[in-house]
């Protein structure tokens, strides 16, 4: 009798899978900071899958520019500019820009360190490609073997 998945457990096998694939690149990442928040605004091509982190506080994902299909545990919408979710705790979202697109998260933070953000806001995750800034945390090798490893 197989056991049904959670949705964070699907997102993360769907994440397992992408890793295997070329890493989307000409995702330009903006960061802002006022009064206790973070703003973290992330251009993506047309066709661009995006598998999130898991967060540990609530925060506001908002499509600013194009469309965003995003799935979470509330199921799959299609947000346009000015559409906001609010995420909890716990929340881990695939994203797929329909178009050339932007999305943004707001979160609360006094911090102005990116990876003393992820550290207060994100779960740790073994298999998080890309560090606080989008960029590659390891090379692509290192992640195949290690993926190959856990398949194992």
């Amino acid at each position: 009798m197989s056991q049904e998945l959670n949705h964070v457990d699907k997102i993360k096998q769907l994440q397992m899978s992408i890793m295997e694939m070329p890493q989307a690149d000409g995702m330009v990442t903006e960061h802002f900071f006022a009064g206790g928040m973070y703003c973290r605004k992330l251009f993506r091509k047309a066709g661009t899958l995006i598998v999130g982190k898991i967060h540990k506080a609530d925060h506001f994902f908002i499509c600013i520019m194009g469309e965003i299909a995003v799935s979470s545990e509330n199921g799959t919408k299609i947000l346009k500019p000015g559409d906001v979710i609010e995420s909890k705790p716990g929340t881990k979202r695939a994203t797929y820009a329909l178009s050339d697109a932007i999305g943004m998260t707001v979160h609360r933070t006094d911090k102005i360190d990116l990876d003393e953000i992820e550290e207060e806001l994100i779960e740790p995750e073994e298999f998080s490609i890309f560090d606080s800034n989008n960029q590659p945390r390891m090379d692509m090798d290192e992640i195949m073997k290690r993926l190959k490893e856990v398949k194992q």
